[in-house]
């Protein structure tokens, strides 16, 4: 059965063209989505990202049980609403999922996750928590709101309280704070600066016709994955799953091999690391036209390897893609297109960072 977030009937009276994405309806686009691109690129638009989920973790074990389940350390988190970027691993060291943890005290974290994965993940967590003094709590009773773009932060500052507005104006990235009821998190998944805010779904409907009011464009799905391909940011299930490592999905920095700690895949990812044979993930620019696309097959000097995610860039004018492919040297590399190789150029990612294209790009 489809599942519908709290925002579903205000996106189809907006004019949304509504698609089943991991098992939920969602807005692909409310007309065009090279518009709704360029609005975040330029000024700032607003998503729906309500399918994520939200599980909070409780107990006197909760770091104990993070230090645990994710590759990153949550020892790194020292102040009230910092928050960290890491993968869930299972033990031969694939990626279950890739998630957000925020410390909100010694006793409680806030994990989210993504929409597609919710089922396996919440099962895993609580296989992991059955060895902890912890409880898990799956926050249905909540909605999210990505707003990002040059613009964003201070269009939803101009909705908050006084008070609000300046602990929201406060945060650095990567870090949280409550407001005015409101869940607001300097974190998001375009490459633009921006929020991602978590409301009460009773307050969910109201907050977005604020956003609209205050000029903030509502964007689709189809947006948010050009920018965050141009942001370099990978997808789950598309650019890293259960049979890929950190290591293989550009995904090192993520992982921490604390002297005195263990975690779930951490005797995998050490073998991998001193074998340093694991595939790489490049990114590709094709200079003539033609665009890259999930599945193509790409050719090294090392080997063959695939296209993840391949978009053409409304930024740049030009197709890029992230690719997996032997470790080694790349030398020449090459796409089949239809049965034809056409040269691409390996460039370092993200290919579009702060709306303007990267050296070399």
């Amino acid at each position: 059965m489809t599942q519908k977030t709290v925002l579903n009937q205000t996106h189809r009276d907006a004019g949304a063209k509504m698609v089943d994405f991991g098992g939920w309806d969602m807005p692909i686009h409310y007309g065009s989505q090279i518009e709704e691109h360029h609005a975040v690129r330029n000024d700032a638009g607003m998503f729906d990202v309500s399918h994520m989920t939200v599980i909070d973790v409780h107990g006197d074990q909760a770091r104990d049980f993070l230090r645990l389940l994710v590759a990153n350390s949550v020892d790194k988190l020292a102040v009230p609403g910092k928050a960290l970027y890491s993968c869930m691993l299972n033990e031969a060291g694939g990626i279950i999922d890739d998630l957000i943890v925020y410390y909100l005290g010694d006793t409680f974290y806030r994990v989210v996750v993504n929409a597609s994965t919710r089922d396996k993940d919440v099962a895993w967590m609580q296989k992991v928590a059955g060895d902890f003094a912890v409880r898990l709590e799956e926050r249905s009773d909540l909605a999210m709101v990505a707003v990002q773009g040059p613009n964003a932060r201070s269009k939803v500052m101009s909705l908050l309280s006084a008070e609000a507005a300046v602990a929201a104006d406060a945060l650095g990235k990567f870090v949280a704070c409550d407001a005015d009821g409101y869940f607001i998190a300097r974190t998001g998944y375009t490459g633009e600066d921006g929020f991602e805010i978590i409301v009460p779904e009773a307050k969910a409907i109201d907050f977005w016709q604020r956003l609209t009011a205050a000029g903030v464009r509502p964007c689709g799905l189809g947006a948010r994955d050009t920018l965050r391909l141009e942001a370099g940011m990978a997808l789950y299930g598309q650019d890293m799953d259960e049979t890929v490592s950190p290591y293989e999905a550009g995904l090192a920095w993520t992982v921490a091999l604390d002297a005195d700690r263990n975690f779930i895949g951490r005797i995998a990812l050490e073998k991998q690391k001193a074998e340093g044979n694991a595939r790489q993930m490049i990114g590709l620019v094709m200079d003539e036209k033609g665009v890259l696309r999930h599945g193509q097959a790409v050719f090294t000097a090392s080997g063959q390897g695939e296209i993840l995610s391949g978009t053409f860039s409304p930024t740049l004018s030009k197709a890029i893609a992230l690719a997996r492919v032997p470790a080694g040297d790349n030398g020449a590399v090459e796409v089949d297109i239809r049965g034809k190789r056409h040269p691409v150029r390996v460039v370092k990612y993200p290919f579009v960072r702060n709306g303007k294209p990267q050296d070399g790009i």
